[in-house]
């Protein structure tokens, strides 16, 4: 017999004496341990056992005098936590084990008692709730920063006029600020679906054991009060093996990403046109080119949002064949979510920094609007003569093929030539030609006039205020 079987040497939960005769083998112990990245949820661990201590205390485990003891210990758990100074050691298997272990050391013997009735499923799955909600909370606030920083550029530069895009071809002329709004407009809608997130994730599984409940009769309610949900899980069962919460996010900061890549994107084409100019600090050099000046912030931002999809998909599938209710298999979610939540308010801050160093270049913008971008507003002008849009829009575009066989701008085309082409042209046609009377004259709301414009900066500024 070895002497890790002699011993039982399997750390602090399972030592000698109890379902095990046996040591762990060294790999399987590290292949096991989850110390190494849940340890990012000591905080709520411990809070989650304070709470848990008044819990058993109502209902009698424990007296008032082993309550303030078991609560002062954690306290200064935390404190060890907090300073830097805890010590993990050889058998904390996870945060959980690690903190009692601690606490028993710093109590004594009173610290068994705090596990009574609980159990690490519905511990880890408190902690995990708890994390996940205080950062897509903090997440909220680094949105809204994106939203004001976006705004108020907009506002800054709302007279800037820009060549719109479709299928990457010159469209119609817009204001700059209407395109970088178009951006905030996505991210608005990111942060509105993240509340959304929040209530599902904010349901207390604390009280449910194991999988079957409690057998003392916590107060599950008085629990989700102590820790700050906004209710309690109604299924033991479920509440210890859901992790829906977790895929939300991931598929949520999917999304995001996928909108701040797009951001990226658009910025990289207009710096190659210089039409922007990406700020010093967010480029690197060439270690070969000394002329170089890479958008790396960009283009890192763009390569993001695949790798977010592939932790969104990946554990998607690592749940879709999970019996319930708890399963080892669960233990995967926090490096994806962890991850996830890193990359997230990375890219808000990189995105943030790069809007509000980011220097327009007027002249180069108008430089990239071309007269053929008014085709629609000449197609325009007889619709406001009655003519209807299917037969203007034919004779626009023989405008355009007339300019095109010439060789020619088509706001060079002479009155006679326009009117060969229809006689309804009148003198003031000539007045189609100004890329600022074409942006005014897109009114309506959510258009590139200014006013339009203007009135998204406001709305965009006041719903930041409010994440």
């Amino acid at each position: 017999m070895s002497s890790n079987e002699t011993s039982g040497a399997r750390g602090g939960l399972f030592g000698a004496g109890g379902r095990f005769k046996g040591g762990t083998d060294p790999i399987m112990e590290k292949f096991n341990e989850s110390i190494s990245f849940d340890k990012r949820m000591w905080d709520q661990d411990i809070r989650g056992s304070v709470a848990y201590a008044k819990a058993i205390l109502k209902v009698g485990i424990i007296t008032e005098k082993e309550c303030n003891l078991l609560v002062e210990g954690l306290g200064k758990v935390s404190e060890e936590w907090a300073s830097g100074k805890f010590e993990i050691k050889a058998g904390d298997e996870d945060i959980h084990t690690a903190n009692e272990r601690r606490l028993t050391e710093i109590i004594g013997s009173t610290g068994g008692k705090l596990h009574t009735g609980r159990s690490r499923n519905d511990q880890v799955a408190t902690d995990t709730r708890l994390w996940t909600v205080e950062a897509e909370r903090d997440i909220l606030k680094d949105i809204a920063t994106l939203l004001t920083v976006g705004a108020e550029f907009s506002s800054q530069h709302i007279d800037i006029l820009s060549s719109g895009y479709t299928h990457l071809q010159p469209a119609q002329p817009i204001r700059f600020s209407h395109w970088l709004m178009s951006h905030m407009a996505a991210i608005e809608r990111d942060a509105l679906r993240l509340q959304d997130l929040i209530p599902r994730a904010n349901m207390c599984p604390l009280g449910s054991g194991a999988l079957a409940g409690n057998a003392f009769g916590v107060d599950r309610e008085f629990l989700a009060k102590e820790l700050g949900f906004d209710g309690v899980s109604s299924n033991s069962l479920d509440a210890t093996c859901d992790r829906d919460f977790v895929v939300e996010f991931l598929m949520w900061s999917t999304l995001l990403l996928t909108h701040l890549s797009q951001l990226a994107e658009d910025l990289i084409i207009t710096n190659l046109l210089r039409g922007v100019t990406i700020d010093d600090a967010y480029a690197t050099g060439s270690s070969l080119m000394p002329q170089k000046k890479n958008p790396d912030a960009l283009e890192l931002l763009r390569g993001k949002a695949g790798i977010a999809l592939g932790r969104a998909v990946g554990f998607t599938a690592t749940l879709k064949g999970l019996p319930r209710a708890y399963n080892k298999d669960l233990q995967e979610d926090k490096v994806p979510l962890f991850e996830a939540v890193d990359t997230v308010k990375d890219c808000l801050a990189i995105a943030t920094g790069v809007i509000a160093t980011l220097k327009p270049n007027p002249e180069m913008l108008m430089k990239a609007l071309c007269p053929e971008m008014l085709a629609t507003d000449l197609a325009d002008y007889l619709v406001r003569k009655g003519v209807p849009f299917r037969e203007t829009h034919h004779i626009s575009g023989a405008c355009v093929r007339l300019a095109e066989e010439a060789n020619v701008s088509i706001d060079t085309l002479t009155l006679e030539q326009l009117q060969e082409i229809d006689s309804r042209f009148e003198a003031d046609v000539m007045k189609v030609w100004d890329y600022e009377v074409s942006v005014e004259r897109k009114s309506s709301i959510g258009g590139t006039c200014r006013a339009s414009v203007q009135k998204q900066i406001d709305d965009c500024i006041a719903f930041a205020k409010t994440l």
